[in-house]
């Protein structure tokens, strides 16, 4: 099976990809990974967007594309993949199925900006051994201390209200507009991200019709 997973920062993608390959026994291909191993190895794509990423540029969707070509390509791919990290817009989705790169479903998370920026604006880190707590639902027995190595919690920069609006505000102008992309293509499947990890993930099996 080949998937997408799309939704907001902070929607529970990474956690659901994670859930998902183990169940259909099929690798998470994430972009960013791709692109360092491409340039690790010395591919004709990888030295490409190296030569852009020198320059302080970004690289284009064209290399991308032939990065994922490549990686797509391996063993571990016969059976299936979920993409992590792209499409991110619409030309790059339509640069994927140009290319031949197409998807048996799109699974999209549902959920409210406000209950995105409750999660991630509530989550705790430790400095110094990285434990990770959270306000709410996972609060540390000592408010503000790390139960682990007693050091002082903090708020990371990328967890701040307005860092995680400033997220969400590109999401919607940018990323967004692919589900009525995927939906046009009859791929789509709208997933409602309520409740816990366990209930979220029996929703995907069932919007993909995976049994027990």
């Amino acid at each position: 099976m080949k998937l997408i997973l799309l939704g907001a920062p902070g929607a529970g993608k990474g956690t659901q990809a994670d859930v998902l390959s183990r169940r259909l026994n099929i690798p998470t291909i994430s972009t960013g990974n791709m692109l360092r191993a491409a340039i690790s190895n010395g591919t004709a794509v990888g030295l490409e967007a190296k030569s852009y990423m020198d320059k302080g540029q970004l690289v284009p969707d064209s290399v991308i594309i032939g990065i994922v070509k490549e990686r797509l390509a391996e063993p571990d791919c016969a059976n299936g993949f979920i993409l992590d990290g792209m499409p991110r817009t619409i030309p790059q989705a339509e640069a994927l199925e140009a290319n031949g790169i197409s998807f048996d479903a799109v699974v999209s998370l549902e959920i409210s900006d406000e209950e995105i920026i409750g999660r991630m604006s509530g989550r705790r880190v430790c400095p110094k051994c990285g434990a990770t707590f959270h306000v709410v639902s996972n609060p540390p027995k000592a408010e503000g201390i790390c139960d682990v190595c007693g050091e002082a919690l903090i708020i990371r920069p990328d967890d701040a209200p307005e860092t995680v609006q400033s997220r969400l505000d590109v999401y919607h102008a940018q990323t967004e507009p692919l589900k009525d992309f995927y939906a046009r293509l009859g791929n789509l499947r709208a997933v409602e991200n309520a409740g816990s990890i366990e209930a979220v993930s029996q929703a995907i099996f069932k919007a993909l019709e995976i049994g027990e």
